[in-house]
């Protein structure tokens, strides 16, 4: 069972061997986030106000069966 604040390395996928945290579990999903891994880019709008618009990187949730303690 992966809980939060495990130490996990990813068996499965791009991000495989990569170690990390579980931030947080989606346990009806199966899924969980760890830091570090499966990173998306994101592009973020420009604020109302003249702000710039950026690329942000996000953990997305990777499933669970993909996973084992460290």
């Amino acid at each position: 069972m992966i809980k939060k604040d495990d130490n996990v390395i990813v068996r499965i996928g791009a991000s495989k061997g990569k170690k990390g945290k579980v931030l947080r579990v989606f346990p009806k999903l199966g899924t969980a986030i760890v830091e570090g891994v499966n990173m998306k880019k994101r592009h973020k709008r420009a604020g109302a106000r003249g702000g710039k618009g950026s690329i942000v990187e996000l953990s997305s949730p990777i499933s669970i069966a993909n996973l084992k303690k460290a």
